[in-house]
């Protein structure tokens, strides 16, 4: 008796150990779990400890509450312009309603991926290829709507759709690449022509303006080479006025300033004015102590007019050569004398 009451009581200990046990249930944060009484829906249990009545409630399986993630790949797709393109989407949803989404749809995952599709063919069909490409977010939010409205009711709301990728056939992505060369070629002739183009604008510009500059210093150089030569000859003019110098001393200058006269390589014939006379006879009289003065007094006739022929003939040979006015022997005379009259040239018969 002793034994079986023993092993009762151990039976007894364990079937109220392992009632407690089921009686207890810990739901985890962001988690739900709903209970069936006898095949009914009682509630859904809270996250933390719950108790419900062992053999009696049902406790269903954990039911997440985040938002999840769903990657829905290869859904073919016919647009607008006959073309079968493979669209990637990726949907983002979160269960607000744990009794609605066990009890209103069997697997609410499926029925998202199946009614994405079939809104991916409405919309899709009514854009071209290029739309399509271009429009992803029109699609984004046509599809967010749209799944959001007929997931309401299943306790799921719809918080993002996204379009992952768009695959068109091969031949339209070779297509599209050639087109895209031949765009970007384009845009880099065009580049280049502007580019030229303003580099001759800059380069017309810089010359220009280089020609303005180097006329306006050529301008200025040119009046300030005249105010110079101006002030030369204004200083030199009232120098000379202001001195008061002697006619001998002047007619001595003008001497001097003869040979330059001839020192160019190509003159063969120059003309010497009618001053140059006037000149060497008041040089002769300045070298000949015996020449005439102003009232007609002077030495013997012979005498002054060889030193001023000498002195004549000194200024006109710069170079040893003799110029000057030929006679009728072929001897030379110095411009400005007579080739017949009261005095000859030395010797001249």
């Amino acid at each position: 008796m002793d034994l079986a009451g023993g092993i009762i009581a151990v039976i007894i200990v364990i079937l109220a150990v392992l009632t407690v046990l089921r009686s207890v249930r810990i739901v985890p944060q962001a988690r739900a779990r709903n209970i069936e009484r006898l095949g009914r829906y009682r509630k859904t249990l809270e996250p933390g400890m719950n108790f419900i009545i062992p053999f009696v409630d049902r406790v269903k399986p954990l039911i997440d509450l985040r938002e999840q993630v769903v990657s829905f790949k290869g859904q073919p797709v016919i647009t607008e312009d006959n073309l079968v393109v493979l669209i990637d989407t990726v949907l983002f949803f979160q269960v607000t309603d744990p009794r609605a989404a066990d009890y209103e749809i069997v697997d609410y995952i499926q029925a998202i991926e199946q009614i994405t599709a079939t809104m991916l063919r409405s919309v899709i069909g009514s854009m071209d290829l290029e739309q399509t490409l271009t429009s992803r977010d029109r699609i984004n939010n046509m599809l967010r709507g749209v799944l959001d409205d007929a997931s309401g009711k299943w306790g799921i709301r719809v918080t993002r759709v996204e379009i992952k990728a768009i695959d068109p056939p091969k031949s339209v992505v070779d297509a599209m690449e050639k087109q895209m060369r031949a765009e970007r070629e384009k845009r880099a002739a065009i580049l280049n022509a502007e580019g030229l183009r303003q580099s001759k604008i800059l380069t017309a510009e810089g010359e220009k303006q280089g020609s303005i500059l180097k006329a306006e210093g050529d301008k200025q150089s040119a009046i300030l080479r005249a105010e110079g030569q101006a002030q030369a000859v204004s200083t030199v003019f009232e120098a000379i006025h202001d001195s008061n110098p002697d006619p001998k001393v002047l007619a001595y200058q003008y001497l001097q300033t003869l040979p330059q006269l001839a020192q160019g390589e190509g003159n063969t014939f120059w003309v010497i004015p009618s001053e140059v006379t006037s000149a060497l006879k008041s040089l002769s009289s300045a070298f000949d102590p015996g020449a005439k003065d102003s009232q007609g007094q002077g030495p013997a006739a012979g005498s002054g007019p060889g030193i001023a022929s000498a002195v004549a003939n000194l200024a006109l040979q710069p170079n040893g050569e003799p110029d000057g006015q030929q006679g009728a022997e072929g001897e030379l005379y110095p411009p400005g004398l007579p080739e017949n009259g009261d005095q000859h040239a030395p010797g001249r018969p």
